[in-house]
């Protein structure tokens, strides 16, 4: 049987049969902006991947994503001999088919492959990938500019190009970040993360992402079938459309979700748990000061928080979580009855900047 189509029916039995059926990951919009869920770095048999283009389509379409970039190594082909495209846009164009219909936006990319530095890059928003073919490194990130991609830096942290996992950064990388070679950068990479990489996205005003740069296949990588997830960026966005995504990319509108936390500036980060945890309900136990609180998370992230408020609690310890689509019961002690109350907690499953967890105060009106 050929290779190729033992490996499509193997992927078909495995996305028929079985899995997590309530993998789709999904966070609130924001105060006028869409929650687009995005991975921005994958690869597929037109460079080093496993699979044809439209399993990645299929993948993306079972996790809920809304965008997606097959972004094949422009330096480096592995199946070459057995796959010949001369044509650099080839996967992009075949994922962009298979996604017809399906609602999934799928932008074209190339992943520059260089050593260090100035590393590897994802240049997303292209419109040839051929003429990004070049001796050079440099032309390349200049001809990815000339056609007004965004452009970040991948896996700055990786082992295979830095032994210590630090980020290397060199004096080309700040002239490039400069001349807006370098807009964004990887605080995530596959099951990898960097505070390094995540500190000089706040020094440089740079884009914070996160990808899967899967190679294989996406269940097995994150064990999807038992929970896991993929890592993405969360990319608040006016609307659904290549020109709203570039522009929120461009100002740095995201988050990431990785192994169940969020990571990303304070500025985005926050109004993303405003958005996902509510009151859904407050009164008094009878004959009591005791306030029975219950609040409800509308997103995927299992928020684990600790108290910060000027109040303990009759039914927890100072540590909480409120998990994904469900709800939390905390009985406040106000020691008094008051209209309103404020409770106050360090959320611990998500960054801010390095070590530094995001504060989320809600206010509490009791039902009297």
């Amino acid at each position: 049987m050929n290779k190729l189509i033992a490996n499509f029916i193997l992927v078909s039995f495995l996305f028929s049969h079985g899995g997590n059926s309530n993998r789709k990951i999904e966070f609130p919009d924001l105060p006028g902006l869409k929650t687009l869920v995005c991975d921005l770095h994958m690869h597929t048999v037109f460079s080093d991947g496993s699979v044809w283009p439209n399993i990645r389509v299929m993948e993306a379409n079972k996790d809920g994503l809304d965008v997606i970039a097959t972004t094949e190594h422009l330096e480096y082909q592995s199946w070459i001999s057995d796959i010949p495209h001369p044509d650099r846009n080839r996967s992009y164009e075949l994922a962009k088919g298979f996604a017809d219909k399906s609602g999934l936006l799928v932008i074209n990319g190339s992943e520059i492959t260089r050593d260090m530095p100035p590393g590897h890059a994802n240049a997303i928003f292209i419109k040839d990938a051929n003429k990004l073919v070049t001796d050079d490194p440099i032309e390349s990130f200049l001809e990815a500019r000339k056609q007004d991609a965004f452009i970040f830096w991948n896996h700055p942290h990786w082992a295979s190009q830095s032994p210590d996992a630090s980020v290397p950064l060199d004096q080309l990388h700040i002239e490039m970040i400069n001349n807006k070679l370098i807009q964004g950068i990887e605080v995530v990479n596959d099951t990898t993360y960097s505070n390094e990489a995540f500190q000089l996205a706040l020094d440089y005003d740079l884009t914070i992402l996160g990808t899967s740069d899967i190679h294989d296949i996406v269940d097995w990588q994150y064990r999807i079938p038992s929970g896991g997830h993929r890592p993405v960026t969360l990319v608040f966005a006016r609307e659904k459309n290549e020109k709203a995504l570039k522009k929120a990319l461009l100002n740095g509108q995201t988050v990431v979700w990785y192994d169940k936390k969020l990571i990303g500036k304070i500025d985005h980060l926050l109004p993303l748990i405003n958005s996902s945890l509510e009151i859904e309900s407050a009164y008094y136990i009878s004959a009591t000061t005791i306030a029975h609180v219950v609040i409800s998370n509308n997103s995927d992230a299992p928020y684990t928080m600790r108290n910060q408020s000027e109040y303990d609690f009759y039914n927890a310890t100072n540590l909480i979580t409120i998990p994904p689509h469900g709800s939390t019961i905390i009985d406040v002690r106000t020691l008094t009855k008051k209209r309103k109350f404020e409770l106050q907690f360090e959320v611990l499953n998500a960054l801010i900047k390095p070590d530094t967890h995001p504060l989320f105060r809600i206010v509490v009106r009791p039902k009297q």
